[in-house]
C-alpha cells in the first residue's frame, strides 16, 4: 500500500503518517526531513528530488507526509493507492501548531530534521492562516481531487478523522 498524506500546515499530517506507518508497518518519509537541513536551512531542490525519487524507487509500499509540490509531486500522487487530504480549518490548524510548539519547544520533533528545534513565529502563523491557503495552493489540492477521486479521502474535522481511523 502506498499512501500520500497531504494538507494544510498544522493539520496533523505527520501524526497521521506516523500512525499509519506503525499500524501498517510501512516505510515512512517525512518531507520536512527532506526539505530542511540543520539550522532551518533549505536543502537544494535537486537533492530533495533525488532523495524522494530514490525512496520511491526502493519501496513497494510507503506512507509519505507533506505537500512540497516541487518534490516529485506528480509521481507521488500517481503512485499512491490512497491520498489522504487533511483540510482542517485555519483555527484548528493554528491551535494544533501552538500545541505542537508547547510540546516540542526547544526540541526537534520526530518528523523534522535534527537541528531544527520546534519554533513558531509570525511568518509561520501567517502561513497557517493565509499564505498556505491562497487560491494557487488550494487549486493544487483541487486538481488532485479531480484527477484521483477514487483514491482521495478528504478529512475536514476531528469527527471525520476518527471515522477514518476506525475504518483504516
Amino acid at each position: 500500500m502506498k499512501i500520500a498524506v497531504i494538507g494544510y500546515s498544522g493539520c496533523g499530517k505527520s501524526t497521521l503518517t506516523e500512525y499509519i506507518g506503525k499500524k501498517r508497518q510501512l516505510p515512512i518519509l517525512f518531507l520536512d526531513k527532506v526539505h530542511w537541513l540543520p539550522g532551518w536551512k533549505e536543502r537544494p531542490a535537486e537533492e530533495e528530488r533525488k532523495i524522494v525519487s530514490d525512496f520511491l524507487d526502493q519501496h513497494d509500499s510507503w506512507v509519505i507526509d507533506g505537500n512540497y509540490s516541487k518534490i516529485c509531486w506528480d509521481r507521488r500522487m500517481k503512485e499512491a493507492d490512497r491520498i489522504v487530504f487533511l483540510a482542517f480549518g485555519r483555527g484548528t490548524c493554528l491551535l494544533r501548531a501552538l500545541k505542537r510548539y508547547v510540546t516540542w519547544r526547544g526540541k526537534t520533533r520526530k518528523s523534522m530534521t535534527k537541528g531544527c528545534p520546534e519554533k513558531i513565529d509570525i511568518e509561520f502563523v501567517k502561513w497557517i492562516l493565509w499564505d498556505g491557503r491562497v487560491r494557487r495552493r488550494r487549486r493544487i489540492f483541487e486538481t488532485v481531487k479531480r484527477k484521483y477521486p477514487d483514491k482521495m479521502v478528504c478529512i475536514k474535522c476531528q469527527r471525520q478523522m476518527k471515522q477514518f481511523l476506525i475504518k483504516d
